[in-house]
């Protein structure tokens, strides 16, 4: 199968197309024929090296998959060969310990996250995953679309509702929200009923997180501080839930941001950066620091749900193949993309 290999990390250079054998899929697995993958910033900090936790090189990346049931393994029920699926970020849970038992697979001890070791990731043809990370695609939305769901919207929904538990008249905060996790947790902020503060470093996105359903676009210069006039656009007050899509560089910044009782929820981390915090600054104002890690499957097909009724729309930047994976590295590392780009191995 053709497929996008990375044998070290380093700059976009070291991602080539290679033919490589496909895996068979084991006892509970499918193989998937990739119709779509997302490009995530994740998949950035593994090349480049900045995020090592369980990543082994040679490796394919790609966690974002969208395509159709080609394969199945032993004792597979429920999905047929045609199927449309989309995954979720983890090509295996246990399904047993208390993590997964409570809804929160995400911190199963024995998850894999797909992209990150070895050569099973949405950079190819064919990818194998458990049956049971799939869900299926809802009539009328295109695999460019289904392929991203799981991480940008999902991750943001987990985010936004059931971490940051925003209610209607809440003020929130949005950074890098001209990004491809920052415009969706625009839409589902908005969704919500809140007061939307979004952040972004070009002005050349405003407009689009506008369209996206942002009350306030704060366009600032990389680094600069952004407080003074968060609390200004809430005469004074701060925001009750900041979603945190950027990390290091902005977290003081956001801190100042946050009214009393509020809720940091942490997103991304674009950085291998780390912060200094006085705990007496958070405390004394009974601010939280929470985190939303990936999306779990229940969370997946809520949002498969949301986008199949229009309620928020996936932002597809543009679709390219794979050969373009070094380039699309490219303008996602530089910030340049709005959205989602995603690869295709049939465009």
């Amino acid at each position: 199968m053709l497929a996008v290999v990375a044998e070290r990390t380093g700059p976009p250079d070291v991602l080539r197309v290679a033919d490589i054998v496909a895996r068979e899929p084991g006892p509970g697995e499918i193989r998937i024929a990739v119709a779509a993958c997302g490009v995530c910033f994740h998949d950035i900090v593994v090349r480049n090296g900045t995020y090592r936790r369980d990543v082994a090189m040679p490796v394919i990346l790609g966690h974002e998959v969208a395509g159709a049931v080609e394969k199945l393994g032993q004792g597979v029920g429920g999905l047929q060969c045609g199927d449309l699926v989309a995954t979720t970020a983890y090509s295996h849970v246990c399904g047993y310990c208390r993590h997964c038992r409570g809804g929160h697979e995400t911190s199963c001890p024995d998850r894999v996250f797909l992209g990150d070791a070895g050569l099973n990731g949405g950079y190819a043809e064919l990818v194998c995953v458990d049956a049971d990370a799939v869900q299926l695609i809802p009539p009328g939305v295109s695999a460019e679309e289904a392929s991203i769901v799981a991480c940008t919207i999902g991750t943001e929904l987990n985010a936004v509702r059931d971490v940051g538990r925003v209610q209607t008249g809440d003020r929130v905060l949005v950074t890098g929200a001209g990004g491809g996790l920052g415009l969706h947790g625009v839409q589902l902020s908005r969704l919500a009923g809140a007061f939307t503060i979004a952040v972004t470093t070009s002005k050349a996105k405003a407009a689009r997180i506008r369209e996206a359903g942002a009350d306030e676009v704060i366009v600032v210069e990389r680094g600069r501080e952004f407080s003074a006039e968060v609390r200004r656009l809430t005469n004074g007050r701060g925001v009750d839930v900041a979603i945190d899509n950027v990390g290091s560089p902005v977290f003081e910044t956001v801190r100042r941001s946050m009214a009393d009782d509020g809720r940091i929820v942490v997103v991304g981390q674009v950085t291998g950066d780390f912060i200094t915090v006085n705990p007496a600054q958070l405390f004394l104002r009974n601010v939280s620091i929470l985190s939303a890690k990936g999306v779990s499957r229940s969370q997946l097909a809520d949002a498969l749900e949301l986008v199949a009724r229009r309620r928020i729309r996936p932002v597809v930047e543009d679709v390219r193949h794979l050969h373009d994976a070094a380039a699309a590295h490219r303008v996602v590392e530089a910030g340049l993309s709005s959205g989602r780009i995603v690869l295709s191995p049939v465009k």
